[in-house]
């Protein structure tokens, strides 16, 4: 993959992109990664969706913070510029608001908003992340592996009604890919 050299005014107006999904990033930064396909991917042509999804699941199967993926996306755009831009982009309006809502919140623990918002996120949140799930399945659903529709099948139903640990789907999905490639 060759790395784009942005222009700054492109490396701007991907900080401020990445600030509204900070925004917007109630569940954790992989909820806004439908928008974020859609700006790197079909708006800019950054990315392919190839190249979108294996960012994702790089930075999935590292160790540390899901906020990994950012940080990878941004690399493979426009290197460490790209970083510097995402990060601090998703980094920065969340974490300063989160900051200041919670010592607020702290304070008033039972006011009307503070347990509005609580209540109010959760609905949101698992909306956010069934579009994600959508958009990271595309790859598989739009080229019929029935592999891939198996796993997903799999997944969906162990995670519903099971308390297997997440980590042995994602042990099994490396083995099903690599079975695959072989």
């Amino acid at each position: 993959m060759t790395i784009a050299a942005l222009s700054a005014t492109d490396l701007l107006q991907m900080f401020l992109h990445f600030t509204l999904m900070s925004l917007l990033s109630v569940g954790g930064a992989i909820t806004t990664a439908p928008d974020i396909h859609r700006y790197l991917v079909h708006e800019h042509h950054w990315l392919t969706d190839t190249q979108f999804t294996d960012s994702i699941a790089l930075a999935q199967a590292a160790p540390g913070p899901n906020l990994l993926f950012i940080a990878v996306l941004g690399w493979n755009v426009a290197g460490p510029l790209g970083v510097v831009a995402a990060m601090s982009g998703i980094l920065l309006p969340s974490s300063a608001i989160a900051w200041a809502v919670t010592r607020w919140g702290r304070q008033r623990p039972e006011h009307l908003a503070v347990r509005v918002f609580t209540n109010g996120l959760t609905p949101l949140t698992v909306g956010l992340l069934l579009s994600t799930g959508w958009v990271l399945s595309q790859p598989v659903l739009g080229h019929g592996q029935p592999g891939g529709l198996v796993l997903i099948a799999v997944t969906v139903v162990v995670m519903l009604w099971t308390k297997i640990s997440p980590m042995w789907l994602i042990g099994l999905g490396a083995v099903v890919g690599a079975l695959d490639q072989a």
